[in-house]
């Protein structure tokens, strides 16, 4: 306390400040100075925690200094933006926060919570780096209510990210007296202050009508008002003819010259319409093709123009209604934006007959009800196989950078999940090297956890291709599948259908069941020889199943 007094003490006097702490393998670097300063920008919070694989943390602390009652007391407001390893296992979130001192007139010491930002964001183009940077984030749910003890380490509450729902540990012991933020807000900003906490639990009741100063700066900008829809402005109609347009005569800056544009003036030509009777509504008073089709209404056929007109002022409004977006949605639609204009596809499309494998699904899915296990479903045979072929194949497990090709040694598969919030890729790592039974355990768990909106990071991060299946669920002939950046090929599978095949005679034939699948390939990583060659091996993994078990 009383090294920190002297800092304080001497605040005035000092200008720039920076030190260099390291902590439980934590970057941390403090900025003092007499006001408040412009966080670290976006390129050099990242440059200072790039190539590390501990978590690093940098901080940012402004102190100002406040009389009260001819005491200088002091309000330090830290702001930090929490990183993790690039392609790391762990991830964890913790808090931005601000603590207030006062003297004991005003406020007790207490600690705002701010929201946190802990979202893997695309930050260039085929380079995907992790940055725990986001614009905002949701309550999904709050663990602990108001008067509670929070210890360091205990959840207060989960966060939804644009893909999950994370959760948010305490960092700090003391109890929780004030929740700002309740269940289900939305677009809350990072650093937008969520909660307040106390040390002593007499200090709760203080905080009754508390309202954090950072809560009243973020707000402004969502109260902005929203313009008038266009579609009530009303022109109403003339109820008689518009003779006093048609008298009128344009007045030109040249003279005589008459300004229209070229399908008016064949129009005019061709029924007989002298241009200097008519008055233009374009640009700059130029005479456009609806002044002479008003004009030809009006001397004429009036009687039967006027109907139509009254006819479309009476058809009724379409009726909508407007679903707001959800973060899975924005992420959905931003890179699949990206990938298809950004990643030059092709596609490879091949038929792979289905009956040996649907004959060996149900000899295996005999032991598994015979042992009590779960039943194999084909998308887990094509999992399975896909991940074979990419070890056969490894140049289609690869991703583009601007300096080079990586090709994994890991076969990652991920699973194209739809739910009612949106579209989940969950990741099956090491594919290859499990059995069938295991992929099709942690594909039900893993759609399970999608349809709860529960999946954590670890869950969909580190893919290396992907296998999106609209055949088994929803019957698709066929389709071809958008490229999930950064990786190189996904695979759309297609449902199975029964068809004639020539037999061995002249007038024999048989039937047999087929599946089509189409590869969607980057052609900056996969030529068009490679990925035929990984669907040769991976219909030869499909038409003899029993290979795969080898």
């Amino acid at each position: 306390m009383a090294y920190a007094s002297r800092i304080i003490n001497h605040s005035k006097k000092l200008k720039d400040i920076s030190s260099l702490l390291h902590r439980e393998h934590a970057a941390t670097v403090r900025y003092f100075s007499n006001t408040n300063r412009a966080p670290l920008n976006r390129q050099d919070s990242f440059s200072a925690r790039l190539g590390y694989s501990p978590l690093e943390r940098v901080s940012k602390c402004s102190i100002g200094t406040v009389p009260v009652c001819g005491i200088s007391t002091t309000r330090t407001i830290l702001s930090s933006a929490m990183g993790r390893p690039i392609f790391g296992k762990q991830f964890s979130c913790y808090m931005q926060s601000a603590r207030g001192f006062s003297s004991g007139s005003d406020l007790p010491p207490h600690q705002e919570i701010g929201m946190p930002s802990l979202s893997p964001t695309m930050t260039e183009a085929w380079t995907f780096i992790y940055l725990l940077i986001e614009t905002y984030g949701n309550i999904a749910r709050w663990l602990k209510k108001e008067g509670d003890k929070v210890a360091p380490g205990e959840v207060l509450c989960e966060v939804e990210t644009d893909k999950a729902t994370v959760e948010m540990e305490c960092m700090e012991e003391g109890y929780l007296a004030k929740i700002v933020k309740a269940e289900g807000s939305k677009e809350i900003q990072v650093g937008e202050v969520i909660a307040i906490t106390v040390e002593d639990e007499e200090d709760i009741g203080k905080f009754k009508d508390y309202t954090p100063s950072s809560t009243a700066d973020v707000a402004p900008p969502k109260a902005e008002p929203t313009p008038a829809p266009p579609k009530e402005e009303k022109v109403e109609q003339p109820s008689s003819p518009p003779e006093p347009k048609a008298s009128k005569r344009s007045v030109s800056p040249t003279g005589d010259r008459v300004f229209a544009s070229p399908l008016a003036r064949k129009l005019a030509e061709d029924n007989n319409v002298p241009l200097a009777n008519i008055k233009g509504t374009g640009p700059e008073g130029r005479i456009v093709k609806a002044d002479i089709d008003e004009y030809l209404a009006s001397s004429g056929t009036g009687a039967t123009a006027k109907p139509s007109k009254s006819t479309d002022s009476k058809a009724p409004a379409l009726d909508y209604v407007d679903a707001p977006h959800s973060q899975i949605r924005k992420v959905t639609a931003s890179r699949l934006a990206f990938s298809k204009q950004t990643i030059p596809h092709y596609y490879l499309t091949v038929d792979t007959c289905v009956d040996k494998l649907m004959g060996l699904r149900s000899q295996l899915n005999s032991f598994q009800e015979a042992s009590g296990g779960k039943r194999i479903s084909v998308n887990d045979l094509v999992v399975k196989a896909a991940a074979l072929a990419l070890r056969k194949v490894p140049q289609c497990n690869s991703s583009w950078t601007d300096d080079y090709i990586r090709q994994f040694k890991n076969v990652n598969i991920n699973v194209a999940v739809q739910t009612e919030n949106g579209l989940y890729v969950p990741v099956v790592k090491d594919a290859d090297k499990k059995g069938l039974s295991t992929i099709g355990e942690e594909v039900r768990l893993l759609a399970q956890k999608a349809k709860e909106n529960s999946l954590k990071p670890e869950d969909y991060e580190g893919g290396t291709f992907t296998v999106s299946n609209l055949g088994g669920p929803f019957g698709i002939k066929q389709f071809c599948a958008v490229v999930n950046p950064p990786q190189a090929a996904i695979l759309a599978v297609g449902t199975a259908e029964k068809r004639v095949v020539p037999g061995n005679g002249a007038d024999q034939f048989n039937f047999a069941s087929y599946m089509p699948v189409t590869l969607s390939c980057d052609h900056r990583v996969v030529d068009g020889a490679i990925g035929a060659e990984w669907l040769k091996a991976f219909k030869g993994y499909i038409e003899n199943p029993e290979s795969m078990l080898l």
